[in-house]
């Protein structure tokens, strides 16, 4: 007969001198806490902010923030009203800045939005900092098989103030971003189709390859000048990384897959052709890959900022008169309506995939209750980037309690630390916080 104690999953042992020694994970201390269920993050970004018209308009019903009703409770606006099935997993959040933010050119919103950097006067040689995705990825990676998924609307880096990128590594130096679903798909769930041995074995010969490299870079440093020795130390720092994963990557080789069904992918869509089926698709990527816990971390920048890149045109595919950057200028009642129409199709993406990420299951409850979901901008309007749109969704295994309109402000480097605590990532900062969001969603 099975035995029926359990023990506490902060049990220890002591010994000598009083150490004590946290045990394992033991059956005695139950299923819950032996198949640990994954904490995951996710951010998604909207560049030129959201349609917010002044009252004098008479267009409230438009704003991307929510009323409030007499009751005390938030009403979902028009632009926002596709989220309304998910109330109870979701939360607005309002009056939130960075304390960088003003000081900076207001077109560094997106470079700066998971970082909080002061950019506005960066040091010589340096380029942001490290982004909150990454700072996850970091403390995540040994437990799945890729630490950091990043997408965007488009590939690639970008540049200072019009980065197609929001992910920045430990150096602040932009990560570049994947585009393209069909080879995001091949890279998650194919990779090389030929035998476990002979995947083992070219992953041997790249390692051997890397450690070659490695050598000989270290000797060719001590022959180099300063700012040749400065380039070749963030060379040998990627290569480092990249051997590391290579590492990681063998370990996962002999665990299968989950088994998952992707008939419903369209890995030809294109956001040229049908942006909705392009977010849709790479949404569902993103909501496969938590699924299968391939990784804990992805970030996906949906725009990007002032009028760069092909997703300036969806407005236009859609039927509204102006581009999305030439929207996000507008100030009279007609102009703030379309870019709210804009917005709502946004919405309409969001509610898609938290939809897929409740209907997939973990150990306990849904992926949806595991993951964080971080979904914003770095500006309120064009070029004012205070006041920053914020929605958080998702968490409630992690102790967010939704359900929430919260007016009280503060800084995004605060909740992002908050982001950091309910993830069991025990930083005493990040960037220029000075403590965790008080009055908020998160739990004390």
């Amino acid at each position: 007969m099975p035995s029926q104690f359990k023990l506490d999953r902060r049990a220890v042992l002591k010994g000598m001198a009083g150490v004590a020694l946290p045990l394992p994970l033991l059956e005695a201390m139950g299923k819950e806490v032996s198949e640990e269920t994954p904490r995951r993050f996710c951010a998604f970004y909207i560049a030129n902010g959201m349609a917010l018209p002044e009252k004098k308009l008479g267009i409230d019903e438009w704003s991307w923030f929510p009323q409030v009703g007499e009751d005390g409770k938030f009403v979902f606006g028009k632009s926002t009203e596709p989220l309304s099935p998910y109330r109870k997993q979701l939360s607005f959040l309002s009056s939130l800045q960075h304390a960088n933010g003003p000081r900076n050119d207001p077109h560094v919103c997106s470079d700066m939005w998971l970082t909080g950097a002061p950019l506005h006067d960066p040091a010589p040689g340096t380029y942001n900092t490290v982004g909150l995705d990454q700072v996850i990825a970091r403390h995540t990676r040994h437990s799945c098989r890729r630490p950091s998924l990043v997408l965007s609307i488009d590939a690639g880096t970008g540049y200072t103030s019009r980065t197609a990128t929001i992910s920045y590594d430990r150096k602040g130096k932009p990560i570049p971003a994947e585009n393209n679903p069909r080879r995001i798909f091949e890279s998650l769930f194919k990779g090389n189709r030929g035998t476990l041995e002979a995947q083992r074995a070219q992953l041997r010969l790249r390692m051997k390859l890397v450690d070659a490299v490695l050598e000989n870079a270290k000797t060719l440093d001590r022959k180099l000048g300063q700012a040749d020795r400065e380039k070749m130390e963030q060379y040998l720092t990627s290569l480092n990384e990249f051997e590391t994963r290579l590492q990681t990557s063998e370990k996962w080789l002999d665990i299968p897959l989950k088994k998952q069904d992707y008939s419903h992918l369209d890995l030809d869509a294109s956001p040229e052709m049908n942006p909705a089926m392009y977010y849709r698709t790479m949404l569902d990527l993103v909501a496969l890959a938590f699924d299968a816990d391939i990784t804990r971390s992805i970030t996906f920048m949906m725009n990007r900022e002032d009028g760069m890149g092909i997703s300036d045109t969806f407005p236009l595919k859609l039927g509204i008169s102006n581009t999305h950057h030439s929207l996000s200028h507008k100030k009279d009642k007609d102009g703030l309506i379309e870019w709210g129409k804009y917005d709502r199709f946004l919405s309409e993406q969001l509610a898609y995939f938290l939809k897929r990420m409740n209907e997939f299951r973990d150990t306990r409850g849904s992926v949806l209750d595991n993951t964080i979901v971080l979904y914003g901008s770095g500006a309120s309007t064009t070029h004012k980037n205070i006041n920053l749109p914020t929605l958080l969704a998702g968490g409630a295994n992690m102790g967010l309690k939704h359900g929430r309109y919260l007016e009280g402000g503060g800084r995004m480097t605060d909740m992002f630390l908050s982001i950091l605590h309910s993830m069991g990532i025990g930083e005493e900062s990040f960037g220029d916080s000075r403590g965790t969001l008080r009055d908020s969603i998160f739990p004390v």
